[in-house]
């Protein structure tokens, strides 16, 4: 029998931000959902409580040594009214795999989902109506026990927050410029680069920063051993058009099985387009953008959905993409996702579910 999800309703409700005001993870809604991992018990008392702090010991293993894991997915209201979750299958799915390379404890899958969807349910008045707002769903674990030591902890807190969002990007769906970086690395074979936890996205930063004060959005990583094979941009999966190649970097460690990756790949597919899943060189991209055949660079990611690259800087050199526009395969990518999230196209794949 599914363990019954306790809910205690919050007497102080707060005030909802207009839909036009909305930026990116800064605000949250009135409840969360909290469930606790004890070695003897399991995973046990799944409940939804007003949002507020985690009382936490300063020996609590999560904060020394990192052992932990989140997950990101949004929820989106149609024009209909109606509450849809986007893939949030894959979501539950990528979630333990994450668990399993952090050593955490597995969350049953029905379990998790319905952690979230009743969460929804009840904070279901904060999700925004205006087209590019949603609801994001943040679930998130971390090793509770209070102790010093390398090892896996043996107490966890899952937890699951909500958060009313506009755009990602405050330049909206507008070609970023993109810093390629050969000198700092993100993730190396072996280590954790396909898993969602907070080590993945601190060692990002520093190079973040330094792009983003010599004026440009975000970096496009290459693999830690070579410095030469394109991974990730920013903290989004990369794709380009190669000529009629659509390409994009395969999956084997050391960047995250993207959702939306996930998504655009078969919606491309589904197109007749040739896709390939391959290794691609920075000086390939290069080559290409030389000889006329670099079409569309575009970052794929939950957050932003659809992310146009303007401009990659490599090495000195300046490569405009497309002139700097939005490419019209980059386009129908983000409107058709965007559509299929929203409720105004047909969704034929079974991605959404709705609540």
């Amino acid at each position: 029998m599914s363990d019954p999800i306790r809910i205690t309703r919050t007497t102080t409700r707060k005030a909802r931000p207009k839909d036009a005001d909305l930026g990116f993870g800064t605000v949250f809604t009135d409840h969360m959902f909290v469930m606790d991992f004890e070695e003897e018990k399991g995973w046990y008392d799944p409940r939804v409580e007003p949002y507020g702090p985690l009382e936490l010991d300063p020996a609590t293993a999560f904060l020394h040594y990192g052992q932990g894991l989140f997950e990101g997915l949004k929820v989106f209201r149609g024009q209909d009214g109606r509450l849809r979750l986007f893939r949030p299958q894959k979501h539950v799915e990528r979630l333990n795999r994450t668990a399993e390379r952090m050593c955490i404890p597995p969350l049953d899958p029905e379990l998790t989902l319905r952690s979230w969807t009743t969460l929804v349910d009840v904070d279901r008045d904060w999700v925004p109506s205006a087209l590019g707002t949603s609801l994001y769903v943040r679930p998130t674990i971390i090793a509770s026990e209070p102790f010093l030591g390398v090892r896996p902890a043996k107490a966890y807190t899952y937890f699951v927050i909500l958060s009313p969002v506009g755009a990602y990007y405050p330049e909206g769906m507008n070609p970023v410029r993109i810093k390629v970086i050969d000198r700092y690395v993100r993730a190396v074979p072996g280590g954790l680069g396909e898993a969602k936890t907070a080590a993945n996205y601190a060692a990002s930063l520093y190079a973040a920063e330094e792009a983003k004060h010599e004026g440009f959005t975000q970096v496009l990583w290459l693999d830690g051993v070579h410095r030469k094979y394109i991974e990730e941009v920013g903290t989004m999966n990369i794709m380009l058009k190669i000529g009629d190649e659509v390409i994009t970097p395969p999956l084997a460690g050391t960047i995250l099985a993207g959702v939306t990756r996930d998504s655009a790949l078969a919606l491309v597919r589904g197109w007749g387009l040739r896709v390939s899943e391959r290794p691609v060189t920075i000086d390939e991209v290069v080559a290409a953008a030389h000889g006329g055949t670099l079409e569309e660079v575009w970052g794929t990611g939950t957050a932003a959905v659809i992310s146009p690259v303007g401009e990659l800087a490599y090495q000195g050199e300046r490569i405009v993409v497309n002139g700097g526009r939005i490419g019209p395969l980059t386009q129908k990518l983000y409107d058709t996702i965007v559509a299929i999230q929203y409720g105004a196209a047909p969704d034929t794949a079974g991605w959404t579910l709705e609540v």
